[in-house]
């Protein structure tokens, strides 16, 4: 049972600033990560989400009942040490608190996640328990830092945030992968993707992006897959597919660069070989859906020209790059109604795929987007989709219609090529998969 903090005059600091404070007495306030003692002297190691620190009490320098505190403190145990702070190159960030007050505001007994190893599924079960982990504190700072670098990149190249809708009125692609809501006396569907409310958008401001989630009823298994996931997508009024695929490119080596700059304690943490990031500059190989193919049929891989790759094509592919690599121009039959047409060969469309390299498949899709009305309505024919549904997307063809592109980049995957995941499960806080639903 948690107790009310005493009151005191001193300054509560973050472990992360302890050192502009050496010299000070201060107040930590976290958990208990382990503890030991050595007759007359308690060495707590506490955490507060910024770092960790040990905390050094001797038995003259508390009270005999702060003392006997400090003995019966458990993992994940919520405190509040006091004391002055001193360097110690020893200590964990380089300086240790000694304790002249110990409270205890709320015991852990029995925590669950012990430091002996747990499987992936009773790992998964107490998901908001296994955030507390180092491993998983440094994967959610390296996630931060993407989202940062993302907002920040596209801030810097003149795109303004626009909030697509969560609620749509129709299964823009023509899918069967959407979940369907009761909307009232109506239905509707969780979003898969907000670009073609950022067209829309583009028309009118130019250059813009949308950042939220997204949802997919894929009854996919896979390491890379998630029914939910989070994506950014910019929209550019009068960019070709060759523009977005610059932008990609730009974007790609800013976020790495800042990750590696700003994180790289947590890059360590998760034990990622960062010399392998390092190589990740511009520019990236652009090569052909044809070219792409022609590499899988030189491997012996039985690829039908014509299909979507996988994530064994995927992985063929881009394990012959050190950076991510653009595959370009694929057959309009495997992409999105609203690809615009490749003006040599209509049989493929502009459109580019960015893979990851080290196997993690594709980060970003995108491409540009038909201009022409009549095209577009000929695309909704051939698709099947009901026109009324997107009477208002096809005014944006009637009312000034211009070249624009865009692309959708997932953070997920993105997280997990950049802090070496092996599955996609640890790279959001808790993760949504085909048979999990809880936490």
């Amino acid at each position: 049972m948690a107790t009310v903090p005493t009151t005191s005059a001193l300054p509560w600091i973050r472990i992360a600033e302890a050192a502009r404070h050496l010299g000070e007495t201060v107040e930590i306030r976290g958990w208990i990560v382990h503890k030991r003692s050595s007759g007359k002297v308690q060495f707590l190691v506490v955490r507060d989400g910024s770092g960790i620190m040990q905390c050094v009490a001797g038995i003259a320098d508390v009270t005999p009942a702060e003392w006997e505190t400090g003995g019966r403190l458990t993992q994940e145990s919520a405190v509040i040490v006091r004391g002055p702070l001193k360097a110690d190159a020893r200590a964990p960030g380089g300086v240790e608190l000694g304790v002249r007050s110990l409270e205890l505001v709320g015991g852990a007994e029995n925590y669950p996640i012990t430091p002996k190893d747990h499987g992936v599924d009773f790992l998964t079960d107490h998901r908001h328990l296994w955030l507390r982990s180092p491993r998983q504190q440094a994967i959610l700072r390296i996630r931060a830092e993407i989202i940062g670098a993302f907002r920040d990149c596209m801030q810097q190249e003149g795109f303004l945030l626009v909030d697509a809708p969560i609620f749509t009125p129709a299964a823009c692609e023509g899918t069967t992968t959407l979940f369907e809501t009761a909307y009232f006396d109506d239905k509707a569907y969780l979003t898969q993707s907000g670009q073609l409310y950022m067209e829309a958008a583009a028309m009118a401001l130019g250059r813009v992006y949308c950042f939220g989630p997204a949802f997919r009823a894929e009854k996919s298994k896979t390491r890379r897959h998630l029914i939910e996931f989070w994506m950014m997508e910019p929209e550019w009024a009068w960019a070709t597919l060759d523009d977005v695929i610059a932008l990609e490119e730009r974007l790609l080596v800013y976020t790495v660069g800042r990750v590696l700059e700003r994180r790289a304690e947590d890059l360590k943490a998760v034990e990622r070989d960062t010399a392998k990031l390092g190589r990740v500059q511009a520019p990236f190989p652009r090569i052909g859906y044809d070219d792409a193919v022609q590499m899988l049929h030189d491997k012996g891989m039985p690829f039908e020209w014509g299909s979507d790759f996988g994530s064994p094509d995927e992985t063929e592919i881009s394990s012959r790059y050190d950076t991510p690599v653009f595959v370009k121009h694929y057959p309009a039959a495997v992409k999105a109604f609203y690809m615009e047409p490749h003006p040599d060969d209509p049989r493929l469309c502009l459109s580019c795929d960015c893979l990851a390299p080290e196997g993690y498949g594709e980060i970003v899709g995108g491409g540009q987007r038909i201009a022409s009305l009549a095209l577009l309505e000929r695309r909704i024919d051939e698709h099947g989709l009901p026109h009324e549904a997107f009477e208002w997307y096809k005014d944006l063809r009637r009312y000034g219609s211009v070249a624009h592109s865009g692309f959708g980049i997932g953070v997920e995957r993105t997280l997990a090529w950049i802090a070496g995941l092996e599955h996609v499960r640890e790279s959001i806080p808790f993760p949504r998969m085909l048979y999990r639903l809880r936490p």
